[in-house]
């Protein structure tokens, strides 16, 4: 007899290699024919919605592992929520204007003007060929960004995604705004806004990041109409402002001196607190202090401009500081928000004489032409010529700068549309509303509290061509503008019928009810706005146009799931709208993830060599891999990803699969009529039972508290550890040896399969591909797709917390006799743990315990011959007497006692003598 015969050896066609490059689009293309996303949400159908609404991407280039990030931890939190039974549909969407498409377009169209013959290419500078180009531009990357998304296994309604360039999402921005303008919310006025230069347009405070920048930092000695020689001293570090110098700011409740410097014999006048420090910096050795006063006693008083025939008056700030500087601070309403404010409550002019390129007017004399930033140095020799500069010094400092061209914005005053925040206690409002949201992680409360609480009026206006257009009117012959909720609900209809480019496209008489006059003199002759809506307001209204819009989604969401830099931006946006149209925020939580960075945790730039793309993980690893990846991490810190974390992750996932395929392996001929009766298990079979329940229990809770990384430990760690260390290891011999029909090999296979089934639905939406794979080789009945199957849940009769306890003692006690025998193995006495016998000294209680186990011992340990004896603990090991059976390879003092197997032990034997008998 061929013993091998004999034996139960695993049978799988699941493949050991995962080759994840070459499975994961197959596996993709059965969800697609099968249209699982559709199955999934019609399964759940009229039960308890759950919507995580989707913040768009920018559609301008191919996705990166943000990108990825973002988007494998709402898959994870759709498929788990729909697999638990929730109506969970995901609605995708992208962002499709604003200044990088159109920076983008237009450099296209440079390139190709200068490659062209001449008069071959005319140039491009209409809206509507511009629009149209970059509206092409936007589907290209909707399309390829789409099927990236998909090959990392997202689910979603990718057919029919939401876009912001679409006529009826368009249609539901200009809706947002025309609520917004009946309710009062929206003015225009001539303020200081933060503004790019190289983008020439204002943008938002979430457009603007703060980088180190090098500016002069200068001393400037504004001199005191009727006070000979007397000067109030002025720090500044953007002297390219002091042409638009009208006031200086002076704080009402600080004590100021005016000390007589003794080498100039000038008067200066200095915060008392900033006296030392500013001696210190400007160099002036001897001095003395003739009078002290309070700030409030020189409210109204006159300076002379250092440069221009121009008066400067002395105004009071609560803003001034004795943080730095002299205590008196330059002020002009041009170019500062809180210069802006002072000089609305004094009455000052605002002047700004800076074009939109950042140059110089001609409003600014003989800077007239010049960069701003150019003009510093320029400025700094005409104070030096004319004795007002006291002292300069290079210093660095934080300085606004454009999230998009990362070049440094100034502040300029000019003509724009502003969302009033503070209207009949707005802001009020949506800071009581901030504690209606389940902020994750906390922290994300007060840091969007802090953002809203501080900001600005929200500018809302932006001079480019692609985008939305605010659909207002100026007069032509008074200037009067025109925003009218009438009027706006008139060019919605048209845009919801034929886009956003109709407004570019047409005449204003077609965008106008007929008969629209101006309100302030009648007249009909009127034109159309030119400024565009900021995307933000854009992205930020897909309240409307997205869950209002759909019938099947529902309003609030959810959750809302983007990067930390979203509370001053998606988040915010969302959260204004929301609240001034729906009266109530959009969500009613809010997520949020770090951002990436490599292994040393340094932000991963392009230019700094760091970057790795999903392309790049998916081609060497697999896109489970990447998953895995993501649940693996805390994303509520920076996310570090290196190679070597991916190699590390690689084997995390290797070990998983190997372990799922060794019980797939082992249940090629179970069937539903082979299972066994929970009494009939043997007692490790139920202990593993139990410890299956535990895991269901966390992992239902690690995904309902979004702890994914708890998740990915819970997951590896069962798998590793209770299964392979443990069981899978005690089991093995059952498995392979027993009868094939045994009770004992049968009660394994019925824990095997009973894991199997809670495990791969457990893990699927972290390991969508693996599982779906390895759904497909079951053998048992199941769902077309594990994605249908749901989500398991804790079966009590499984339960036992005094069986558990009994085995962990056991296995305390084994991990001590394994030990034991490593030592004799690395000896050389021994070879496997087979070859030993061992003698347990145990303390009555755990002799008992070992004894009402019996039937498991020997099998636990791992070892042929197992002797239990009473007394103080002990482990005695030595090389067992027993000749080795063959076909089991454990030694037995009964091996060789059948004549016709004289190889085999007597479990053996019985096991041929069946095998012989069946086969006749």
């Amino acid at each position: 007899m061929n013993y091998r015969d004999t034996l139960n050896l695993p049978q799988t066609t699941f493949p050991m290699k995962a080759n994840l490059k070459d499975m994961e689009p197959r596996i993709q293309g059965f969800w697609d024919e099968l249209e699982v996303y559709n199955l999934m949400c019609e399964k759940n159908a009229g039960k308890t919605k759950y919507i995580l609404h989707d913040g768009p991407p920018y559609a301008n280039g191919h996705i990166h592992m943000g990108h990825a990030l973002n988007k494998i931890l709402k898959d994870i939190i759709v498929k788990y929520k729909s697999m638990s039974g929730f109506d969970a549909p995901f609605v995708p969407g992208w962002d499709c204007h604003g200044m990088p498409i159109e920076h983008q377009v237009m450099k296209e169209i440079k390139n190709k003007e200068k490659d062209a013959k001449a008069n071959e290419l005319p140039q491009v500078q209409d809206a509507t060929s511009i629009r149209k180009m970059c509206a092409d531009y936007a589907a290209k990357f909707v399309d390829i960004q789409r099927e990236e998304f998909k090959r990392l296994g997202i689910f979603g309604d990718w057919e029919n995604p939401y876009l912001t360039m679409s006529p009826e999402y368009s249609a539901s921005i200009i809706e947002v705004f025309e609520q917004l303008v009946r309710d009062g919310f929206v003015y225009k006025s001539n303020k200081p806004v933060f503004w790019c230069r190289s983008c020439a347009t204002a943008l938002a405070e979430a457009e603007v990041e703060y980088i180190d920048k090098q500016s002069p930092s200068v001393y400037v000695k504004f001199p005191m109409l009727n006070e000979d020689n007397t000067f109030v001293l002025v720090w500044t570090t953007t002297p390219w402002t002091l042409p638009g110098n009208v006031a200086i700011a002076l704080h009402a409740d600080f004590e100021y001196v005016k000390i007589r410097v003794k080498l100039s014999s000038e008067f200066l006048i200095i915060a008392r607190d900033l006296l030392d420090v500013t001696i210190e910096k400007t160099g002036i050795t001897d001095y003395e202090i003739i009078d002290s006063f309070m700030g409030r006693t020189m409210e109204g008083k006159i300076c002379q401009h250092p440069f221009i025939e121009r008066d400067s008056i002395i105004i009071l700030a609560d803003y001034v500081t004795r943080d730095q500087g002299t205590g008196c601070v330059h002020t002009a309403p041009g170019h500062g928000v809180d210069d802006y404010v002072s000089g609305m409550r004094y009455k000052l002019p605002v002047i700004t004489p800076v074009n939109e390129k950042g140059c110089f007017t001609e409003e600014a004399g003989e800077f007239a032409g010049m960069d701003v930033f150019k003009a510093n140095p320029v400025i700094i020799e005409k104070l030096k010529g004319l004795n007002r500069l006291l002292h300069t010094e290079i210093i660095t400092h934080s300085y606004p700068h454009c999230w998009r061209c990362k070049q440094p914005i100034i502040f300029r005053a000019t003509p724009q549309w502003f969302i009033n925040l503070d209207k009949d206690g707005f802001r009020e409002k949506i800071l009581e509303d901030i504690d209606k949201v389940t902020w994750i992680p906390s922290w994300g409360r007060d840091r969007f509290y802090n953002t809203v609480s501080a900001r600005p009026d929200w500018c809302i206006s932006r001079q480019r061509t692609w985008g939305i257009p605010i659909p207002a009117f100026y007069c032509e012959d008074c200037g009067e503008h025109i925003l009218d909720g009438e009027i706006i609900s008139f060019v919605k209809k048209q845009v919801r019928q034929f886009g956003a480019d109709i407004w570019f496209d047409s005449e204003t008489d077609k965008l106008i009810p007929e008969g629209t006059f101006c309100p302030k003199c009648n007249s009909h002759n009127l034109r159309k706005e030119k400024d565009i809506i900021d995307v933000w307001f854009e992205s930020g209204s897909s309240h409307c146009g997205v869950l209002r819009e759909r019938d099947y989604l529902a309003y609030p969401a959810d959750l809302y799931l983007e990067g930390s830099d979203q509370h001053r931006g998606w988040f915010q946006s969302s959260m204004l709208t929301a609240c001034a149209t729906e009266k109530c925020p959009p969500y009613k939580g809010v997520l949020t993830h770090g951002f990436m960075v490599d292994a040393a945790g340094k932000a991963m730039h392009k230019s700094a060599g760091n970057v790795i793309a999903p392309e790049e993980i998916i081609n060497q690893y697999g896109a489970d891999v990447l998953r895995l990846w993501v649940s693996s991490e805390d994303y509520r810190q920076d996310v570090k990803l290196s190679k070597e974390i991916l190699q590390r992750m690689g084997e995390s996932y290797r070990k998983i699969r190997n372990t799922w395929r060794f019980m797939l392996s082992n249940l090629y001929d179970f069937s539903n009529q082979d299972s066994q009766p929970y009494d009939s298990l043997q007692p490790i079979d139920q202990w593993i039972l139990h410890r299956l329940q535990l895991l269901i229990q966390k992992a239902n809770q690690a995904y309902t508290d979004f702890e994914f990384h708890q998740l990915y430990h819970l997951l590896i760690n069962f798998c590793t550890v209770d299964l392979s260390a443990i069981y899978l290891d005690v089991i093995k011999d059952r498995l392979y040896t027993h009868g094939k029909n045994s009770a004992s090999r049968r009660s394994a296979q019925t824990v095997l399969r009973e894991i199997l089934g809670a495990l791969i639905p457990l893990a699927t939406p972290i390991l969508s591909f693996t599982c779906e794979e390895i759904w497909q080789h079951l053998n048992w009945e199941r769902g077309k797709s594990v994605f249908l199957a749901g989500f398991p849940v804790v079966n009590n009769a499984y339960v036992n917390e005094e069986l558990a306890t009994d085995w962990e003692r056991i296995f305390e006690i084994r991990e001590k006799v394994n030990n034991e025998i490593e030592k004799y193995r690395a000896d050389g006495l021994i070879g496997s743990s087979l070859e030993a016998q061992v003698t347990l000294t145990l303390s009555a209680e755990d002799k008992k315990l070992l004894e009402r186990y019996a039937g498991d011992a020997a099998a636990v340990f791992i070892v042929s011959n197992l002797i239990i004896k009473e007394g103080d603990f002990r482990i005695e090991v030595q090389k067992t007497t027993g000749k080795k059976c063959i076909r089991c390879w454990c030694y037995s003092e009964n091996v060789g006692n059948s004549p016709a197997h004289p190889e085999l032990c007597q479990k053996c034997v019985d096991v041929c003598c069946e095998h012989e008998m069946a086969a006749g």
